[in-house]
């Protein structure tokens, strides 16, 4: 098949209507090398960085339940900085650059969906590029 198992996707296509973030940047941990005492992050097979992840709200108001908080995980050596909110609301406008998606079956309900995992490769306030907000010190993600 031609097809990769992840594929590129744009930001607007996932959230036309926004994304807000909800939850701080976090470490994604490796529970199979974790213990009680040690936690160990979870690193990318492929390309060994480490694996961190934010929770975002999809805007979408026509969006079922389930799909309202969307997880986006980070490859990066650090911690990536989320922008500044310069909005008046409690919530964080975000856009992802370098965004891809990757479906699998989510059978931890009554009923087995295809569900999506995503991943980004940088984030910044609305209408603003990577690199300006970089410059600006708003948040390059990886």
């Amino acid at each position: 098949m031609a097809i990769a198992r992840r594929f590129k996707i744009s930001h607007y296509e996932v959230f036309p209507h926004g994304a807000y973030i909800v939850s701080p940047v976090t470490a994604v941990l490796d529970f199979e090398q974790s213990t009680r005492e040690v936690k160990v992050q979870q690193a990318d097979k492929a390309t060994g960085e480490l694996i961190w992840s934010m929770d975002v709200l999809d805007a979408d108001p026509e969006a079922p339940k389930k799909s309202k908080t969307v997880s986006i995980k980070f490859l990066a050596k650090v911690q990536p900085v989320p922008p500044a909110n310069d909005s008046a609301s409690p919530f964080t406008p975000v856009e992802f650059e370098g965004l891809t998606a990757l479906a699998y079956i989510d059978d931890s309900g009554n009923r087995s969906r295809i569900a999506w995992s995503f991943r980004a490769e940088a984030m910044h306030s609305p209408g603003k590029t990577a690199a300006k907000a970089a410059t600006s010190s708003e948040g390059r993600a990886a």
